[in-house]
């Protein structure tokens, strides 16, 4: 059964804060963690970020823009292995609330410290917090971002890499080097002016460029030995924006794409959209010509086209890249981008977080509990956009979700009914959740009858991308379906007019986000959460430790949950 809540209040949330541990496997290993979030005043493409000016009793303080973590930005590399216990404590040395998210990492059953807006209280300026989880059984490439008040728009992200056990092998040789490339689109305006436009109605506009690890054209420098091979672990970032990745006069061999080892296939360019995450290995050439090559991340289906510029420079080299960029597909051909989504396909023969075999799960002999057709569009409140799912614009209620769940203050989001598919109602504002049980098998249909690229991601959890099509979606079209090799992510792309079908094993309990990863499509309102929970917990204080992490001792409070 599913439910929203009918409110059109946006409350932003008041915690107060104690440190403390949680409850977590104290056989695994445990990582620590010490990062401090605050602005800084930087230039990506040339131009600052404009300084915001806040008056407060008289007192003008003046505040620059651009979030880093431990001064880095893109902020630190979280380096972890498969089980590993992480702990990060941050201290949020800015002017608003924060939170971040993990994106594509799979807390074991510990949504808990997801860090999006339903699931914990924001950490309040001048204040610290500690997350505390355990990866899943998982590998893989992954990024962390601000999952707040647009805060994406000005940094704060960073690179994930979670490394395989000892005793499972990985699928190819050891490379010479690896390097995390950040790629995302950039906008020079603040991002506090930027909510201020979406919050009046407006949409985002065309970015002002692209950054290749936070720096503009030609600031990226990754230096390559003769004949050596690299792994490249590339994220999309940013806010909106499909982009094409191409290393010039060298092809790219597929490994790895958010948790899951693929096909091993050449590539001269990838489509990597909003929110995905790839690994790539490269292998330098045998040159002594003195050469370099441009490294690019060109923007996809945009009125026009903006650069990311790199640079691969090795030993010998004398001077930059010189002549034309080397070319991608051309800008708006859709069917070249999900042609080549079509061709990832799962490595069936290889061992991911496990020794066994990834093929060794047959997903396609699972019978499948329940289907979801989610529909995306928008919707006008007054005169201000907001966007939907199946006619229902997401709006926050005054107590997080998964405390108002555990604390069973839940009479607001269980009044009304979310419908499982399209309605020909008018759209309204709501508080979405999905109820489902442990171990239920979802097939879930994505449909875009837009005409721009929409990206959707799970938190919690991979799915495996068993079809995708141009126009509408029918039952007819399970036939088609990819039901041996679909490659398993946590990100997955809708192309306008179409639809995009996943399978996902519900095995991991708590209250799971939802949501598009189009930063304005999310931040008004495209999102709903999926409450997984074991038959017969109807009270979430009761559920077992094995079947979900408890309440963390050191949790933040906030909205009706404060005193309790």
């Amino acid at each position: 059964m599913t439910h929203v809540t009918i409110t059109s209040t946006l409350v932003l949330f008041i915690s107060i804060f104690t440190i403390a541990a949680v409850l977590v496997d104290s056989e695994s290993p445990h990582l620590f963690f010490d990062w401090t979030v605050t602005y800084s005043r930087r230039a990506p493409l040339g131009v600052d970020k404009q300084a915001c000016i806040f008056i407060l009793i008289n007192f003008i303080a003046s505040i620059n823009s651009v979030i880093v973590i431990n001064d880095q930005f893109p902020g630190p590399v979280l380096n972890a292995t498969t089980n590993d216990v992480v702990d990060i404590n941050i201290h949020n040395n800015l002017t608003d609330p924060f939170l971040i998210t993990w994106n594509g990492v799979q807390l074991r059953r510990n949504s808990w410290q997801d860090g999006v807006q339903e699931t914990n209280c924001p950490i309040l300026p001048g204040q610290n917090w500690t997350y505390s989880f355990q990866i899943k059984d998982q590998i893989g490439s992954f990024f962390y971002f601000p999952s707040l008040l647009l805060h994406k728009a000005a940094g704060g992200y960073g690179a994930i890499r979670v490394h395989n056990r000892d005793n499972v092998p990985v699928p190819f040789a050891q490379p010479y080097q690896e390097f995390d490339i950040l790629i995302g689109d950039w906008y020079n305006v603040d991002h506090r002016d930027m909510r201020v436009s979406l919050d009046e109605g407006n949409s985002l506009p065309m970015p002002d460029g692209v950054l290749i690890n936070g720096v503009g054209p030609n600031q990226a420098i990754f230096d390559f030995e003769s004949g050596a091979i690299y792994r490249l672990r590339i994220s999309n970032v940013g806010l909106k924006t499909s982009l094409n990745f191409r290393i010039e006069d060298h092809l790219m061999l597929l490994v790895e794409t958010e948790g899951s080892y693929t096909i091993q296939q050449h590539y001269s360019s990838l489509d990597i959209h909003v929110g995905q995450s790839y690994s790539v290995l490269v292998t330098a050439k045998d040159q002594t010509n003195g050469l370099s090559y441009y490294m690019v991340a060109s923007s996809r289906f945009t009125a026009f086209e903006l650069f990311g510029i790199g640079v691969v420079r090795y030993p010998d080299s004398e001077v930059d890249p010189f002549g034309p960029f080397p070319a991608g597909p051309p800008r708006y051909d859709y069917k070249f981008s999900l042609d080549q989504a079509r061709s990832i396909r799962w490595n069936l023969s290889t061992g991911a977080a496990r020794p066994n075999p990834q093929g060794s799960y047959h997903y396609g002999s699972i019978n499948i509990s329940h289907t979801l057709v989610l529909e995306n569009s928008f919707m006008y409140e007054g005169s201000r956009l907001r966007y939907t799912i199946n006619g229902v614009s997401f709006v926050h209620p005054d107590t997080p979700l998964k405390l108002a769940d555990y604390f069973q203050l839940d009479d607001e989001f269980m009044s009304v009914i979310f419908p499982d598919s399209p309605v020909d109602s008018l759209p309204t504002l709501g508080t979405s959740v999905i109820d489902a049980n442990y171990h239920d098998f979802v097939h879930i249909v994505f449909v875009n009858p837009l005409q721009h690229v929409q990206t959707w991601h799970i938190d919690g959890y991979n799915f495996f991308i068993v079809g995708m099509g141009w126009g509408s979606w029918d039952e007819s079209k399970m036939a088609t379906y990819n039901m041996v090799d679909a490659v398993s992510r946590s990100t997955v792309q809708v192309y306008p007019s179409s639809w995009t079908a996943i399978l996902t094993k519900l095995d991991n309990q708590g209250m799971w986000n939802l949501r598009s990863q189009n930063a304005e499509n999310w931040y008004l309102g495209q999102e709903l959460y999926i409450r997984v929970k074991g038959v017969g917990q109807e009270d979430p204080s009761t559920i077992p430790a094995r079947d979900e992490a408890p309440i963390p001792v050191n949790i933040i409070k906030c909205g009706r949950a404060t005193s309790l």
